[in-house]
Formats: structure tokens, sequence, C-alpha cells
């Protein structure tokens, strides 16, 4: 399909049809970034002063091109980032705030999905169905949606993009991406890269769009009928908006949510995959992963002694420059970050929990905060249910399975939860229908880190959208159902005559 109305680009994308440079004074020029000497490496990306949108005024689209080639298109996007995936995974953690290794790992997502796509681009179809009627053949065929909206959040400014734009285009359809208003630079530098393939490749940048924006422009993708699948990753507060907005219009919705997810550690639990899982997964991106683990439930056999390993991890965690090899831990995103979690801990306190280690505000430059551990608290204390982007791991006791599985499905939302244990039978009832309500349910493993391979996304108030791989895909296509006749009868379905 790979086609677009010029309407559209025009409102979604900077035109590059302008006059020359904005004249700026060059005061205000030298505090640009890119002409600082420490981030000359910016211009490696080919980030300029001002960056021109990827519509130049005029419309190449060549129609229908077939899926194993769309599946060259992207693999060449994927060799294409992943030539600058340094450099990439440089400017995630400039503008995001996450470690280095992750911002690289975060590309490398990216790339991953791209050569998933490519071979995903030859396997793409619907089954030959057996019909009941002499002479005639029964075939779902796949098609695409047309426009796909992507709203991605700050705290993956790159992977959750790639997840949705690779999967899109090996089905025929083209893209307008609105990035986080706070991680610009990396949403220019992507589009960019993507846009010099699709042009090499003689077919329109524009095939992938981006806008930079805010709230006001997300509402424009929500509302506006020519967008056939908007997919958003956010907050659920702002999701439900999304949803109510696209559902007024009958309009496609992909929702990746809110999550307050659990790991649960049973009496049998080997305690050396425990607390450095626990760790990872509460403490990693400093608690700004949707998949980050904000509720710890341990047996009461073994509370005391992981609290105290899991303490004594905590005071190892490495603190610094996310640029700096050595550190583990960065800072939060925004001051208001820093608000919010100043703001939990103390509603924590008032509800009864006790502060273990953390829970303050670093001293230091930036927006840092101690990775705190609270105990004490309620199963169903507020604040426990209340998911705070932030890293504060809320510790409980438990007695038994029953129990804790139900208090791992009471919050509301339903992205990531796991257990550790030995125990084959619980494994499996962890896995059933009595068991986790997520849609991602480990075992022996942490929350967060999940593979390309899998789709990725949760339930309830997560919002039930499904990413990345397995059949994944299928979101991004409309479906029919195709009866063709090759006989020279008419026989109805049911049996029915009429006649």
């Amino acid at each position: 399909m790979w086609r677009l109305s010029r309407a559209l680009c025009v409102r979604a994308a900077k035109t590059g049809q302008l006059p020359g440079p904005c004249k700026r004074p060059a005061a205000f020029m030298s505090t640009l970034l890119i002409q600082q000497p420490q981030y000359a490496w910016l211009k490696e990306l080919g980030l300029r002063e001002d960056n021109e949108g990827v519509y130049n005024g005029s419309w190449g689209g060549r129609g229908e091109i077939p899926a194993p080639k769309r599946g060259e298109i992207v693999r060449q996007i994927g060799d294409a980032l992943r030539e600058k995936i340094q450099v990439l995974g440089s400017l995630v953690s400039l503008e995001m705030g996450k470690i280095l290794v992750e911002g690289v790992g975060e590309v490398q997502e990216y790339v991953d999905i791209c050569d998933y796509a490519v071979g995903l681009s030859r396997m793409i179809g619907g089954p030959v169905l057996p019909s009941e009627r002499p002479g005639h053949a029964l075939i779902e065929q796949w098609n695409p949606v047309g426009l796909v909206g992507i709203i991605t959040a700050f705290n993956f400014p790159v992977a959750v993009y790639g997840w949705n734009n690779a999967i899109a285009m090996i089905c025929g359809n083209v893209c307008l991406w609105k990035g986080a208003p706070t991680t610009s630079l990396i949403s220019v530098a992507v589009t960019k890269i993507i846009a010099k393939v699709l042009e090499d490749n003689r077919l329109p940048g524009a095939i992938c769009s981006l806008t930079c924006g805010g709230a006001d422009i997300g509402t424009a993708m929500a509302k506006d009928e020519r967008v056939n699948l908007l997919s958003f990753t956010g907050s659920t507060q702002v999701g439900k908006q999304v949803a109510l907005m696209v559902q007024e219009r009958f309009g496609r919705s992909l929702l990746e949510l809110g999550g307050n997810n659990a790991i649960i550690a049973f009496e049998d639990a080997d305690l050396s995959l425990v607390v450095p899982s626990a760790l990872f997964a509460a403490v990693g991106t400093a608690g700004q992963r949707c998949t980050t683990a904000r509720r710890l439930f341990l047996h009461e056999s073994i509370h005391d002694e992981v609290v105290n390993r899991l303490t004594k991890a905590y005071a190892q965690i490495r603190v610094g420059n996310p640029w700096d090899s050595n550190v583990l831990y960065g800072p939060l995103h925004t001051k208001q970050a820093v608000s919010m979690f100043l703001g939990a801990v103390e509603e924590a306190k008032k509800e009864g929990g006790t502060v273990v280690y953390g829970g303050k505000v670093m001293d230091r430059p930036g927006n840092y905060v101690e990775p705190t551990i609270v105990t004490g608290l309620a199963h169903d204390a507020a604040i426990a249910h209340t998911e705070t982007f932030a890293p504060i791991l809320y510790v409980f006791k438990f007695k038994d399975e029953d129990e804790v599985f139900a208090w791992n499905n009471e919050v509301k939302q339903g992205l990531s939860s796991s257990i550790f244990t030995k125990d084959l039978g619980r494994i499996f009832r962890w896995l059933g229908p009595r068991g986790s309500d997520c849609g991602i349910v480990n075992v022996n493993i942490p929350t967060s880190g999940a593979e390309i391979g899998g789709a990725f996304g949760g339930e309830k108030h997560t919002g039930g959208g499904r990413e990345s791989g397995s059949d994944a895909w299928k979101q991004y296509m409309r479906r029919s159902t195709c009866t063709i006749n090759y006989s020279k009868d008419l026989p109805l379905a049911q049996g029915i005559k009429f006649q």
C-alpha cells in the first residue's frame, strides 16, 4: 500500500520547502547542544540547527509493493540503525537519562525487531479453510489498515516506535510518529535514518513521517479519521482519553498503558535469583519502565532475609553520570518525577509503611533520588495500588499461594508478573486460568526485560494491546473472509434452498 494523502503529509510533517534557515540571534545559536564541542557527535546523526521534515512538497508513491520487498526495506533500516547504534544509544542516554548500556540496548531492540519483521514479511497471511459447499474455496485475506499513528513515551523513545514501525511497514502501512516532547532529538535522528533508506530505494521519506509537539498533536491524531490505527504508549489516565476519542469515530487503537507489576518469591525460591532479579526490575532505568517491579511479595519464612539482602544490594548500586560505563543508576527524567517520588514516599509513610532504604532526593546536580524500599504496608494500601513512575519497591509478607495470587491480581493494571519457585505444579497453576491475569507471566526471571519474539502488552487498565512479536502483526492489518465459487452451481450455506 504505502500511500498517504498529500494533505495529511503537509499537516503532519514540517515541510522542507522553506525559504531558508530561521534567522536566529548568534547568542541563541550558541546555546544549542549541537554547537557545543562536547556534543559535536550529534552531527554524525545528521542533526542540524534546523531539521527539515521528510515531506518535500512532491509525492512519489508507486502504489503497492509486495510484502517481501517491504521486508527488504525494513532489513536495510535495521542495518542503518546498526551502523549508528552507539551514537544513537548515547543520544537516548542524553535525552532520557537512562544509563548508556540501556540506551544502546534500546536501539538494539529496534534492530532486532527489524530482523524479525524481515522473516515475518514472507509469512504473514491467512489460512485456506474447508468450505462446506462443493466447488468453493474459503480463504482469509489480510490487507494493510492504511495509516498507523504511533505516539510513544519518553522512557523508551526508540524501541517502542521500532516495535510498531517495523511490523506496520512489512504489513504495508505508512506511519506517522509523535514522540515525547522531551526526547525530540532522538525522534528526529531516527526519522532521518529511516527517510534516507526509503529515499535510497526511490520511495518517499514521508512513508515514515514525524510530528513534534504536545497533547494538542496527540488529540488531533486521535480524532482524525484518516489515522486508521492509533498506537499509544503512556499513562492509563491519558490512554483512557485517547481510547474514547478513537472509539468515538470507530477507529482502531492499540494501547500500552501503565503497570503495577509484582514479583512473588515462595519459600522454595532460589534467593540467588530473587535478589538480583528484584534489584534489576525495581531499580533498572531508575524505576521508569512500564514493566518495573513495584510490589515484592515474600513468603513469611524468607521475608526478613530477602529484605536484608536486598537492602545491602541497594547500598552497592553505583550512581552517577549515565554515560559512565561503571554506573548502574541514573537520574529521573524530570523534576516533576522527583516531586511524584517524594509524594509517594510520604503517602506510604502515612499509610503505615516503613522506609528501610532510600526515600530521599540525592544531594547532587540533576534529578537523582535514592532507590527506595518500603515495608509494612497492607497489600491493599492505596499507594501500593497506585503506579508511581519512580524507583519505589513495596515489600509484603504472604502465607500461601491462593492469597498471594489474589494479591497479584487485585490491582487495576495487568502488565507483567513473576514468581520464583521450584514447584512444577505451582508454576503451571500460575500460568493457568487461576494464576496471573497479566499479559506477561514469568517464572524465575524479573518482570522487566521482555524479548521481541513474544507479543508485548497487558490486560485490564494496561489497555489490552499487543506489540512486537507472535501474532501482534494482525493488529496492523484488516482481515477479509473470502468465498470463491469456481463451480457452475450455486449451493447456499447451511443447506438452505431458495427456489
